[in-house]
């Protein structure tokens, strides 16, 4: 049995958003392991609960999956690769919280994103 996490990611400092925003967001279910790491073999077994959600304002909310891509990961909405953001070095980086993760928007901007709040989502899965 594994117990999955909501992870939520606020944009972090930018030129754009000295301050950050906290109305730029992913939410982010994901199986972490006791070192933050995201735990494959949970995520194998249960691809489909492995959700993330794209909240930004003025634009459609975006949902879509946390995906294996080579030898990282990538959040996608589609099948293909032209919409894939892909997070750089979260395969070795823990998702705590406090920590940042920089995503790569489909545009190529990366952009830093704060873990926000981790919360126990209550979805189990053999």
């Amino acid at each position: 049995m594994h117990r999955w996490t909501l992870a939520r990611l606020e944009l972090a400092r930018t030129p754009d958003f000295p301050e950050g925003s906290a109305h730029r967001v992913y939410l982010l279910r994901v199986p972490l392991n006791e070192r933050g790491l995201i735990d494959e073999a949970a995520l194998s077994a249960s691809p489909a609960l492995a959700t993330v959600r794209r909240s930004w304002p003025g634009e459609a909310e975006q949902t879509g999956y946390l995906v294996r891509k080579g030898r990282g990961w990538a959040f996608s909405d589609a099948l293909g690769d032209e919409d894939d953001e892909n997070l750089y070095h979260l395969a070795a980086h823990p998702i705590r919280l406090g920590e940042y993760l920089t995503v790569t928007e489909t545009d190529g901007s990366r952009l830093p994103f704060r873990v926000a709040r981790l919360d126990a989502d209550g979805v189990t899965a053999a």
